[in-house]
């Protein structure tokens, strides 16, 4: 049976996993928008982040629970480094999937778009978003790596520690 507890741990485990995506995919936004202006193109896609961000979120946080056998008697990097490539390759999928999605009405179909993806002016953005999302998705499973080890709340007890106490 779920207990009340459970349920609210899960809603904020899935709340500032999807704050910490958002802030990723945020940059990466604002980063865009700052380049466009300067061709004095608009850029949005605000609510595209945050969609982006709750789904990673969720994502994450299920295949955490999936375990990767032959990473159990190696070091802990290479469980990371392992796990954010294969996160990275789905991630990969979805951006050339939705791209040709996108792409559809330009090529008279879904197969057409997916075919002539390289010939789309802006393949560039798939490559930009790709290597943001390893970014955030490194700095997550490092960061899992670590709660595995030394508990949940170890990174606010060690931000609410004076620097003089840490020494």
């Amino acid at each position: 049976m779920i207990t009340k507890e459970k349920i609210k741990s899960e809603i904020r485990a899935v709340f500032f996993t999807t704050l910490y995506f958002f802030c990723w995919f945020a940059g990466l936004y604002i980063i865009k928008v700052l380049l466009l202006e300067e061709y004095n193109i608009e850029f949005s896609g605000l609510s595209v982040i945050l969609v982006g961000a709750l789904i990673c979120a969720k994502v994450v946080l299920i295949l955490e629970y999936v375990p990767i056998p032959f990473t159990k008697t190696k070091a802990a990097w290479v469980e990371v480094l392992i796990r954010t490539f294969l996160y990275l390759i789905g991630v990969f999928i979805v951006l050339i999937l939705e791209k040709s999605f996108e792409a559809r009405h330009e090529y008279g179909g879904f197969i057409e778009a997916f075919k002539n993806l390289k010939s789309l002016a802006n393949d560039y953005h798939i490559y930009v978003n790709a290597i943001c999302v390893f970014g955030s998705l490194l700095v997550f499973n490092t960061w899992s790596v670590f709660k595995l080890k030394y508990g949940k709340g170890v990174f606010r007890k060690v931000m609410m520690t004076k620097l003089e106490e840490l020494e």
